[in-house]
């Protein structure tokens, strides 16, 4: 194991690559890459870095040479052979062969293409465009990047032994929560952590504490090099990416209503089992629910990524239950702004009424908050979205309007669309 403390004091630390392999991802990422690469090859698209947090002012904090050195670093990866072998030939969600072969092709000569950086305001505006299947893989790098740049940022004045005490109070935290959730019973948890970690390093510390402290009750982590390394399950299915850009190339109002359903038709198609998992709040979730088509009902079950998560899972079971189904043979996937309480207590509410299962995200791997003056390793809200196909803005609502993207009159239409009313308000701390 990583002694991450001594890791960072040793100076060869700052030309160390954040990102190590372009399996550096999560699993997700490729699932939909494959579906995009099938389905709409040729769809241009651009991704874009959005801070949230608009008081974390990250080009006063992070040096712009690092920043592209690290860019351009992430440039010059491409599968090795034994990466290719572990996606071509290992089982995922009871699969073999998950990535067909063209797919494994088009991946193995893969290079990421060019990105755009500017300055404005404090803040970085970091872009890229090209082909879709090509672009949407620097999502996670790119913020997996800049989480550990600005770490690396508050860090680099400490002390060998500020240090050691800094993981050291970081780590019995984050174990303190572990054993906490070590009660529950029928517990399913996986790590969902990569997009905004404190560094790799720490990351993978995490998931080996996971390990160790739940033993099977951890289902895996998204990262796919962690997976890989660590010989766990890689977790993941699909993302809000795909009906965003879906919906901005659909002519006319009634396609663009239909598009969500569409984007689910195909991947319906592709998979089935524990990858059949709905994502209902791309433009609410109950306007979704109530017109989605009854062969959806059947689907193994439902992550709930915004809004009120209880509300979320109590307007699923009552969708289920008018549809005939039975609450109790579905799945409910929790993943957004979880902790060790908000964990525990969803579990208390749900267990036995629906299968429940948990992607911590970002404060299994990046919980440093209040450890250094200032509090300057609090986690931030750092997205990297898509954000116009072939030309055309796209729009994202969520069931919470602070998460909503898209220009002003763009989120008007779709709300009237989709029929999404007055939504309330919830704080996005990461």
């Amino acid at each position: 194991m990583a002694d991450i403390a001594t890791r960072v004091y040793n100076h060869k630390w700052k030309i160390d690559p954040i990102v190590r392999s372009l399996i550096d991802t999560d699993f997700y990422k490729l699932l939909m890459c494959q579906s995009v690469f099938r389905n709409s090859p040729d769809t241009t698209v651009t991704f874009s870095l959005i801070n949230r947090s608009k008081d974390v002012r990250l080009a006063d904090l992070v040096d712009e040479g690092e920043l592209r050195e690290q860019l351009d670093h992430v440039r010059s990866l491409s599968l090795t052979r034994g990466e290719s072998t572990w996606l071509r030939g290992n089982t995922f969600y009871g699969k073999r062969q998950m990535f067909r072969p063209d797919f494994m092709e088009f991946l193995e000569g893969l290079r990421l293409p060019a990105y755009h950086l500017d300055k404005r305001d404090g803040q970085y505006e970091l872009t890229f465009e090209g082909p879709w299947p090509q672009v949407m893989l620097w999502e996670i790098p790119a913020l997996s990047i800049l989480m550990e740049l600005r770490s690396r940022a508050v860090l680099k004045d400490m002390g060998r032994f500020e240090l050691q005490v800094l993981y050291a109070r970081a780590m019995t935290r984050l174990w303190e929560k572990i054993q906490a959730m070590r009660a529950l019973p029928d517990l399913r948890i996986a790590d969902f952590g990569t997009r905004r970690r404190h560094s790799f390093l720490w990351q993978d510390w995490a998931v080996q504490a996971m390990i160790e402290g739940l033993g099977d009750r951890f289902t895996g982590t998204s990262n796919c090099l962690i997976a890989q390394r660590r010989d766990i399950e890689a977790i993941g299915t699909n993302a809000h990416e795909l009906p965003m850009v879906r919906a901005a190339l659909a002519e006319g109002d009634a396609a663009l209503r239909q598009a969500p359903y569409d984007v689910l038709a195909d991947w319906h198609e592709e998979h089935d089992g524990n990858l059949r998992i709905i994502l209902p709040d791309t433009y609410g979730t109950e306007g979704f629910l109530s017109g989605a088509p009854d062969w959806l009902a059947g689907w193994t079950g439902i992550r709930i990524d915004s809004g009120d998560p209880a509300t979320g899972a109590e307007t699923a079971i009552r969708w289920w239950q008018s549809r005939g189904e039975d609450p109790r043979g579905k799945l409910i996937i929790f993943s957004d702004g979880l902790d060790a309480d908000k964990i525990l207590a969803l579990h208390r509410q749900f267990h036995g009424r629906v299968k429940v299962s948990f992607g911590w995200g970002t404060l299994l791997t990046n919980d440093f908050r209040g450890l250094v003056p200032g509090d300057g390793l609090a986690p931030f809200s750092l997205v990297c979205k898509a954000v116009a196909a072939d030309g055309r803005p796209t729009v994202k609502l969520s069931d919470n309007p602070s998460k909503a993207t898209g220009p002003a009159a763009e989120i008007d239409r779709y709300k009237r669309i989709f029929g999404v009313g007055t939504q309330q308000v919830l704080a996005v701390t990461v």
